[in-house]
């Protein structure tokens, strides 16, 4: 049985995001024009009384302002089962820390499986929620992020210092 598809768009520091919930979990979190990002469905409704939404649109107000590092929420990423574990020693990557797709890979069983691994990071239907931003080039540098890369500095800025300082200002 299909769950009703709902939405909601949120204007976050960064830019016009889109929150999308089946059912009683999130599904998706997307930066406006984001790599993968799904069309809006013609079954997709937005709902922002959606209490799944609300709470994360609630969370995400709440990281942005500095005030929260992780988030409880029901998630549901649609992946394969590689994808999911990827997605899952992901999201334990504490704030202001960063690991490379190398260590990533390792942490899930497969180091000989970067690529796969940084190709699993960038399908990443949860932006933010599950914090592919802290996944670094074996360097330290910032490569590869479906929201781009000014986003990426500014999101692991925000986590290294305060909010206020990390999220550019609007022109």
């Amino acid at each position: 049985m299909n769950l009703p598809i709902a939405y909601v768009l949120w204007e976050s520091p960064l830019g016009r995001m889109m929150l999308v919930a089946e059912g009683d979990a999130l599904v998706g979190v997307y930066f406006d024009g984001q790599r993968h990002q799904p069309p809006v469905g013609a079954a997709w409704r937005q709902r922002p009384e959606s209490a799944v939404l609300r709470r994360a649109v609630t969370q995400l107000a709440e990281y942005f302002a500095g005030s929260r590092t992780r988030f409880d929420l029901p998630l549901a990423p649609a992946g394969t089962p590689f994808q999911r574990a990827v997605w899952q020693a992901i999201a334990a990557v504490p704030a202001g820390r960063t690991i490379s797709y190398t260590e990533l890979a390792a942490n899930v069983g497969r180091p000989a499986s970067v690529r796969a691994a940084g190709t699993a990071t960038g399908r990443n239907p949860l932006s933010v929620v599950i914090p592919c931003h802290r996944i670094v080039g074996a360097d330290g540098s910032l490569t590869g992020y479906a929201g781009g890369l000014e986003r990426k500095a500014a999101l692991l800025a925000l986590e290294r210092s305060d909010a206020a300082a990390a999220i550019p200002q609007a022109a």
